[in-house]
């Protein structure tokens, strides 16, 4: 069975490890699994076959119940062998094999007597197994011989016990908290090893009583705990009590500040990084608490292992995204870790000397790098190149340098991934530092000329035709682009088509010559490639005339496009060929495009009157229809959104009301859908009186009642206020349902005649700011940012006060403006210090708005944000300030 014992040549590295177990396979071990039975037992050879049948169930084999059955009996018979080794495999092969509950009662006698063994090895393992294999009625028979193990004075026995401890914890926790007296006294053994998995264990039973936690923590930093790995245990515990105190963070008023500054300053290395690490993460630390902790870790960077060495640059790398000065003082040690032969530790000192250097040492750091690079793998490359980027925005007089380090690495050897990193940051550099917009196109084209992803090649090409336009000199870009033209695929030849067209649009003087290269583009053999072509030579002129395009012209080929395609898409397939062209004003501008639906839970939750027939309609058409059906809200005028639904009562309540709100220019109509959850009633004359005495700006107009509704049959009943004209009222709804509730025979259906009004509390509802946007977004948002133009451009700043994180502060505001976020900005990456983010959409009165928010956040967590706003009305800028303010 085993692969025989070959001689490798040792210069053949790369040659694959030889395994005994090569080859094995289970019909035939189960077959050897028969020396189990013989009378007189060969110990050596049934711990080999064991070993195979662990192998096979380690690498995923899977043992039918019979072939379980048979192999577990099998084992249980070894019990009668003395041999020690014998008896541990026999311990493994149970517990891998996870007997049934009938099947336990064989082995328990000889585990329990195996318990109170006077072999410590056979007492331990005895333990380990019992609780794994074990319910809940039998462990309480052996609970006392348990509590006895924790205490034992072998610390093998006892960190069994702990451990067993710890795993049936999350099946029998009730059992397992009745230990804790012993747990405690374990607490304070001399072992190692059972310190800390008695306060592991002791931390676990407690960890949902946060005042017990608190006490632990207290009483343990008080006293003297031996045990390397349980001081880690506590120090990591500390920092969660200091986390949830949530208290004044000044210096000398954190609690256990003192502790963790003690544990710098213990014997064991593990101790003092832990402490150092768990001081770098406090909430809100000063530059004085992170002082000591910068020291060790300074220390750790020289010292003579690598795994010290790792740690310590990997945790000042974290450190450097928020304090960045108090790395500084690390920097020369951190140097030195530039060469060393850990490519890790290599990597990590590099990008930490990044964050942190200053102006007059980017010329040194880019020296270094450019000899390092070509020894790294490309994920630890791609860290490299961001970090250069940051560094770039950081000190934009240098762009030259990095962004001539960026374009040397863009033309090496290395994946897709790695690539697109250096193109993004080259992107980003143009965009930010105007000065290296030349310099930085120039590189891109060069990289076009021998690029093997063709999706770079496109996405350079659709930056050039942005960009190229609007440098001093376009014309020296056109070679570049034609060359797309003649030697590359048919998806990059099309890019490129678009790419000379935008040329062309933009500047009238090189329209001639862009002309006769598109005209040759007629010919290719792709006819997306000849289609493009034909449209931009129809489109800007092509019977040669230089005039200026025209303003519509270059909105209709290049302007992004303000609708979502899975919408156009699905308005395009429902059109039906008639003599009426399609409009695209009809394509709803909702981002996401759904059926209308009201979450209906199984038998609960109400679908609605009026839903759309099963297939890709938008919400808002769906609504609109049903709205224009009911004449009271017909002269409303055009729908401008629908909200989703919004639930009014809790599950599994007798009645399911949920509410739609829906916004029209100077009219709110609430559509309240409900279900009636109860067999043996039938509700009658059901509406909802809505007092509104906290929304100011509303007026009820109208109220149009549910005449019937039977046992789970969904009904609507609607109530429209009248609000100003155009203006983004807002006001809090208090809702009662009434009704007239009429008894049902369960035998007939038949409902009694006569019935008794009742009323039924719902949830308040809340018309808000974000109901008047519609979320639309914008393909290019630098694009229409700058073809909104600064006329209409309001900008402010406002101070957030503290938060916990800048995500949520960037996620408060997006919820509250309602609009949607472009480009991915919406998320922010973590221990970012600063971001920005890009809104979009439309507000009521089909107003088209575009947000750029710029957050920031220091020390104690406060946010502050500037808010620039352009939109096409200026009282629409405004109002979005007002909603920032007020909110």
């Amino acid at each position: 069975m085993a692969q025989p014992l070959v001689k490798k040549d040792d210069d053949r590295d790369d040659e694959a490890d030889y395994s005994p177990f090569l080859g094995i396979e289970k019909g035939a071990v189960l077959q050897e699994a028969r020396v189990f039975n013989d009378p007189q037992l060969d110990a050596r050879r049934c711990s080999q076959v064991i070993t195979k049948l662990l192998y096979l169930l380690n690498q995923g084999e899977t043992f039918t119940k019979t072939e379980a059955t048979e192999v577990f009996f099998s084992v249980t018979k070894l019990f009668q062998s003395r041999d020690t080794g014998l008896r541990r495999m026999v311990y493994l092969m149970i517990k891998e094999l996870s007997p049934s509950a009938d099947e336990v009662i064989i082995v328990t006698s000889s585990l329990m007597k195996d318990m109170n063994s006077k072999t410590d090895m056979y007492r331990a393992n005895a333990i380990r197994v019992l609780c794994r294999i074990t319910d809940g009625t039998l462990l309480t028979q052996i609970e006392r011989y348990l509590k006895q193990a924790i205490v034992d004075k072998n610390p093998v026995v006892a960190s069994a016990a702990l451990v067993s401890g710890i795993h049936l914890l999350q099946t029998n926790p009730e059992i397992v908290r009745r230990w804790s007296n012993e747990v405690q006294e374990a607490v304070q053994s001399r072992a190692a090893l059972v310190q800390f998995h008695a306060l592991a264990l002791l931390h676990q039973i407690r960890q949902n009583d946060r005042l017990a936690v608190s006490k632990l923590v207290t009483s343990l930093t008080r006293g003297n705990v031996r045990s390397p790995l349980a001081q880690c245990l506590l120090i990591r515990y500390t920092s969660q009590v200091i986390r949830e105190s949530g208290s004044n963070t000044q210096i000398g008023d954190r609690p256990f500040y003192d502790f963790l500054e003690g544990c710098l300053r213990h014997k064991a290395e593990m101790v003092i990084f832990e402490a150092a690490r768990a001081i770098t993460e406090l909430s809100g630390v000063t530059s004085r608490e992170l002082t000591p902790a910068i020291t060790v870790l300074q220390l750790f960077l020289s010292s003579s292992k690598p795994v010290l060495r790792f740690a310590a640059v990997r945790t000042l790398n974290k450190v450097a995204m928020t304090h960045p000065m108090a790395v500084t003082n690390c920097n020369i040690d951190m140097e030195s870790l530039i060469s060393d032969q850990n490519r890790s530790i290599a990597t990590l000192a590099i990008t930490t000397l990044l964050k942190t250097g200053n102006e007059s040492s980017v010329d040194r750091l880019m020296k270094q790098i450019t000899n390092f690079m070509s020894d790294i793998a490309d994920e630890f490359k791609i860290v490299v190149v961001e970090a250069i980027r940051s560094l770039c925005l950081k000190f934009p007089l240098k762009y030259r340098a990095l962004m001539n380090f960026l374009s040397n690495i863009l033309r090496e050897e290395g994946g897709f991934e790695y690539k697109k990193a250096i193109v993004d940051s080259i992107v980003i550099l143009i965009r930010d530092i105007p000065d290296a917009k030349e310099s930085g196109l120039l590189h891109l084209c060069e990289f076009i000329e021998d690029c093997e992803f063709t999706y770079l090649s496109t996405q350079i090409l659709h930056f050039l035709g942005i960009e190229g336009p609007k440098t001093s000199d376009p014309s020296k870009y056109i070679r570049y682009i034609y060359n797309r033209v003649i030697l590359e695929n048919a998806t990059v030849r099309a890019s490129a088509v678009s790419t000379l067209a935008k040329f062309g649009a933009m500047v009238d003087s090189l329209k001639p010559r862009i002309f006769v290269l598109l005209r040759r583009c007629l010919f290719d053999s792709d006819d997306e490639v000849r289609d493009r072509a034909t449209l931009y030579l129809n489109t800007i002129g092509g019977d040669g005339s230089v005039v200026e395009t025209d303003k519509d012209v270059k909105d209709f080929l290049f302007g992004s496009l303000d609708i979502p395609l899975v919408n156009l898409e699905t308005c395009l397939k429902n059109y039906e060929p008639s003599e009426e062209p399609f409009n695209i004003d009809s394509v709803p501008r909702e981002v996401k495009s759904q059926p209308l639906a009201e979450k209906k839970a199984p038998g609960k939750k109400p679908t609605g009157l009026g839903a759309p027939p099963s297939g890709p309609t938008s919400a808002v058409d769906a609504y609109e229809k049903l709205l224009s059906s009911i004449p009271e809200y017909a002269s409303f005028g055009k729908l401008f959104k629908s909200s989703p639904p919004v639930e009014l009562t809790e599950a599994e309540t007798e009645y399911a009301v949920n509410v739609v709100k829906h916004i029209f220019d100077s009219h709110v109509v609430f559509q309240y859908n409900c279900t009636n959850t109860i067999p043996e009633q039938l509700l009658e004359n059901v509406t909802v009186i809505v007092d509104a005495s906290d929304a100011e700006n509303f007026s009820e107009l109208s109220t149009k009642p549910l005449r019937s509704l039977p046992y789970d049959s969904p009904g609507q009943t609607f109530v429209a206020f009248e609000k100003p004209d155009g203006v983004p009222a807002v006001g809090k709804f208090s809702n009662m349902l009434k009704f007239i509730v009429k008894e049902v025979d369960p035998t007939t259906g038949e409902a009694e005649e006569d019935g008794v009004e009742d009323e039924y509390q719902l949830e308040d509802l809340e018309v808000v700011a974000a109901d008047y946007v519609l979320k639309v977004g914008v393909s290019n948002f630098r694009n229409a940012w700058e073809s909104m133009g600064p006329e209409c451009e309001r900008v402010d700043e406002y101070g957030l006060g503290p938060r916990e994180s800048l995500a949520e502060a960037v996620s408060a505001v997006i919820n509250l403006l309602g609009l949607q976020p472009c480009e991915g900005t919406e998320v922010v990456p973590s221990n970012s210090r600063s971001h920005t983010c890009l809104l979009s959409g439309v507000f009521i009165g089909n107003v088209k708005v575009l947000v750029r928010l710029s957050f920031g956040i220091d020390g104690p967590k406060e946010v502050a944000m500037k808010l620039a706003v352009r939109s096409e009305d200026e009282s629409v800028s405004e109002a979005i300030h007002e909603i920032v303010a007020s909110g």
